[in-house]
């Protein structure tokens, strides 16, 4: 169009100057069209990922007091351990504490013979010492 060289007769031609051309390129574009679509469909066809649904409220809620339920009974446990074991203590002092009365029992008992022996030898003193200012 643009600096071309017209020849005579060439403003007459409206149609292609190759009328084979035309068919060459629908058959061109043809062939690209099947080409393009047997490529797209022996692509690899990838699987869908299966997503898990989310978990419910409800099944939070489950979970969650399994837990608590699970939380409860061991510290229950550890309770229940913990008072054994109190228990046990309480035990031995309370038999310390009851071996103690006993042993004061018996030294005051001992205490107590000793005391009543030098009371009779007093009173068997003061017997004597009456006999004697009685003869007197």
């Amino acid at each position: 169009m643009f600096n071309q060289v017209q020849t005579p007769g060439a403003h007459a031609a409206k149609g292609p100057l190759n009328p084979e051309r035309k068919k060459t390129m629908k058959n061109s574009l043809l062939v690209a069209a099947l080409v393009a679509l047997a490529v797209s469909a022996c692509g690899k066809k990838e699987e869908p990922v299966a997503v898990q649904p989310a978990p419910t409220a409800q099944e939070q809620m489950k979970e969650s007091a399994a837990q608590a339920v699970d939380a409860a009974k061991e510290s229950a446990k550890a309770a229940g351990d913990a008072a054994a074991a109190g228990a046990q203590v309480v035990k031995q002092e309370a038999a310390a504490a009851a071996d103690a009365p006993k042993e004061a029992a018996a030294n005051a008992a001992d205490e107590a013979a000793k005391a009543a022996e030098a009371a009779k030898a007093a009173a068997e003193a003061a017997v004597s010492a009456a006999k004697e200012s009685a003869q007197k």
